[in-house]
């Protein structure tokens, strides 16, 4: 019999078959990892899933080099780094305790309003009384290890997911009540599990283990935090039980897609290679584990992955398209919606656990959490009778599947979760943010049930006693105004006030004003295409009707009508390090690994050796821009495939560059949010750029339609491309002469390099290469 743990033959793909449809007893939806490159097919759990680096997957030549060895030593490499996080923990004071889902305001809270039966709080405890997880005479059932899903072994994960439910709802009954009964039945749960519980398995093509690792861990680690500061839980036996999270929970995440511990990967990884729920439940578990342990080290972790992660959990990631109206279409919402709700359902835990320490996840880019929490809200409500709110789909490249999903999945339509409270609390009770599709589902599912009562063992439940909040007295204005050019159409989105019925939309040609009335009206989406302006730069406030009058204004976004000029590097300096943006938009350039200045095109133009030498531009400098036009004067000294022009981007799985000749030997703009290979959208020309001459090159987009142009004349087109910088979001390697990938640095001379916000037309394009 093959022991947890050991290597084994059977690859990720073949595990993915042999578990499509499988159900997992305990409630937590079963991932499955399939159709990763060939090329990786026989590669062990850890490389397989981005925690180990792969050399050369990125745009350009994108092949797989690495050996067995080298893999072998990088996994044992992160389980020392885990290792050493663990043994230097930090001791710290500063964490707010008890600070995850709750805090002592919260416990206040629900105390005060069981005990005047306020509902939906007294409705949600009665319903909580009801389950037998919170019976005080709950007995723990500890395992020494946790099997899911291995062969040879049978499951025993539910002895755990039960007795955390337990011990979370009898910690529950000690904060409200003081009922010291429950607190010792708690407190004897978690020390039976921390004396006996020594490892969760997995082996190579069994991975239920870092589910079980994931979900379980973050969930114990809240019912622990609402015990630490009971009087009977002795000070030796709560460092036990931090020790087992430590050292038993914790180091999973070495080998999960979420790779922590190797904090911001270098790039190379294929970390999109699982779902964006195993990524989630794998942070959630890190900061709970960070908070629990006052561990500011690994806390850090799952904050900086939250925000920079290469992984499908990482907020940019999962995200994958934003739509107007700030509908966030989610990673997994062509999947099935089982899966996507659990998303949601983890991102709002983690939100939550940050914000109790006084870090703000939920308003991260622009309130990208509340964006992907109201897309999959509405397309899991029911508009009337059996009919579900319809939500627009961008096709998507699944790197999971290596296939497109092409429509909104209905698989498993209206989930229910009990999740929706907390992320709707936050919102318009805490924030006052409007949030209608998360509210209608929040307050049409209430009270929310745990496991046993409506939930399943994926999140705690019960937020309609732990989240509800008092309405808040007003909402807050408008908000998070953009402007962006769509398809030559300028396309207002702005977040809403709690308590508006409607919203007005103000225009001006002048910044600051003063404003016009452009639209009224509007209550759903909110959203405003102002059409068939006059080409020039236009300045937008939105209002909103209340029941007290309108709202002051919100900020200000400016919009264009045609194309505007939005960063100009003339490289006419001649010397220094820095080559500055003409337009006075503070995109400055930075001469760095041997850049240096020649006679160009017109007056000096930027040299580049090949070897290292490239010019970099302020990270998220294009993160505005929908249509564009990029164009430059390249003298290319020819040489290796795969040179770049310009590369902006944030890694090998989410950046476009323009490169003089790929592999098919053209000219290719490219642009991918999840990988290479079919991921990209591209725009082959006809041949290669020209050597040893001056070129004018300019790439457009306008909507869905890209054009690539060699010396004022089309050399290709492609007519469904739906990624823009603007979906890419922050770029934060942003590269004249430089790739993403390790692919060759560009050889030759670049001259006035032009980004326009808007599409040029033909006629302007050979204008502008005749200058």
């Amino acid at each position: 019999m093959k022991k947890p743990n050991q290597d084994a033959t059977q690859t990720i793909t073949e595990y993915a078959a042999a578990e499509i449809g499988r159900g997992d007893e305990g409630g937590a939806l079963f991932d499955v990892l399939s159709s990763l490159k060939s090329n990786m097919s026989r590669r062990n759990f850890l490389q397989g899933l981005g925690a180990l680096a792969l050399t050369g997957c990125g745009a350009g030549s994108g092949s797989d080099s690495g050996t067995g060895a080298a893999s072998a030593a990088r996994s044992q490499q992160a389980v020392a780094n885990a290792q050493a996080i663990v043994n230097a923990q930090s001791g710290s004071s500063s964490f707010v305790h008890p600070g995850l889902l709750h805090t002592q305001d919260d416990l206040n809270r629900m105390a005060q309003k069981v005990a005047t039966k306020a509902s939906p709080w007294i409705d949600t405890w009665n319903l909580m009384l009801t389950s037998p997880y919170a019976s005080t005479s709950w007995k723990p059932s500890p395992q020494a290890v946790i099997y899911n899903a291995m062969p040879g072994y049978s499951d025993n994960c539910g002895y755990l997911y039960n007795d955390i439910a337990a011990a979370y709802a009898n910690a529950l009954r000690w904060k409200i009540t003081g009922d010291t009964t429950a607190a010792n039945t708690a407190v004897a749960i978690m020390n039976a599990w921390a004396s006996k519980l020594t490892q969760i398995a997995w082996s190579n093509g069994n991975y239920g283990g870092f589910l079980r690792a994931g979900l379980q861990g973050y969930t114990f680690a809240n019912a622990a935090e609402l015990m630490r500061d009971y009087p009977g839980w002795a000070p030796a036996d709560f460092s036990a039980f931090q020790n087992m999270m430590l050292n038993v929970f914790y180091p999973m995440q070495v080998a999960s897609g979420a790779q922590l511990v190797e904090g911001i990967a270098d790039g190379t990884g294929w970390a999109l290679a699982v779902y964006s729920n195993w990524d989630l439940m794998t942070a959630a578990m890190v900061l709970a584990v960070g908070v629990l342990c006052d561990n500011q080290t690994i806390f850090d972790q799952a904050i900086s992955y939250f925000k920079q992660g290469l992984g499908n959990g990482a907020i940019e990631n999962l995200v994958v398209h934003l739509h107007p109206g700030y509908l966030g279409q989610t990673q997994e919402a062509g999947r099935d919606q089982g899966h996507d709700t659990l998303s949601i359902a983890l991102l709002g835990s983690i939100c939550e656990m940050a914000w109790n320490q006084g870090t703000d996840l939920y308003g991260y880019d622009n309130n990208r959490a509340l964006a992907a929490s109201e897309y999959v809200a509405k397309g899991n409500l029911i508009q009337s009778g059996t009919t579900y709110y319809s939500v627009p789909f961008t096709p998507y490249y699944c790197p999971t599947t290596g296939a497109y999903d092409n429509v909104f999945s209905t698989s498993a339509q209206g989930n229910l979760r009990p999740q929706w409270a907390l992320i709707y609390n936050h919102y318009v009770n805490r924030k006052g943010i409007a949030a209608p599709y998360c509210q209608k589902f929040a307050t049409s599912h209430s009270p929310e049930g745990g496991l046993g009562t409506g939930g399943n063992s994926d999140q705690l439940g019960y937020g309609t006693l732990t989240f509800q909040r008092d309405p808040i007295a007003q909402g807050t204005p408008p908000s998070g105004l953009i402007a962006p050019t769509i398809a030559g159409q300028i396309v207002l989105s702005w977040w809403g006030t709690a308590y508006a019925t409607s919203y007005n939309v103000y225009r001006s040609t002048t910044s600051g004003g003063p404003y016009t009335l452009a639209a009224s009206g509007i209550s759903d989406l909110l959203t405003y295409t102002d059409a068939n302006l006059p080409a020039g730069a236009y300045y937008y406030v939105v209002t909103a009707i209340t029941p007290s009058g309108e709202t002051t204004q919100s900020n200000e976004a400016m919009g264009v009508s045609g194309t505007r000029m939005y960063t100009n590097l003339t490289f006419d300096e001649g010397s220094g390090t820095t080559a500055s943006d003409a337009t006075g938009n503070g995109n400055n350039g930075t001469l760095l690994g041997g850049a240096t200045w020649a006679a160009g095109k017109h007056n000096t133009a930027v040299q580049l050796n090949g070897s290292g030498a490239y010019v970099t531009l302020p990270a998220g400098f294009i993160s505005d821009i929908n249509d564009f036009t990029i164009a430059a004067w390249v003298y290319w000294n020819g040489s290796s495939n795969w040179q770049r022009i310009f590369d902006f981007g944030n890694n090998t799985t989410r950046y476009m560059f323009l490169t003089p000749r790929s592999n098919l030997g053209t000219v290719r703009f490219a642009i991918t949010e999840s990988g290479t290979g079919n991921a990209e959208q591209r725009i082959n020309g006809t041949a290669a750029l020209p050597m040893s001459q001056w070129v004018h090159v300019a790439v457009t987009l306008s909507g869905a339609t890209g054009t690539l142009y060699v010396n004022g004349a089309v050399v290709g087109t492609n007519a469904s491309m739906f990624l823009s910088p603007f979906q890419l979001r922050g770029t934060t390697n942003n590269w004249l002469g430089r790739s993403q990938s390790n692919d060759p640095y560009f050889s030759g001379l670049i001259d006035d390099f032009r980004v326009y916000n808007g599409a040029m037309s033909a006629s302007d394009i050979v204008t502008l290469a005749s200058s």
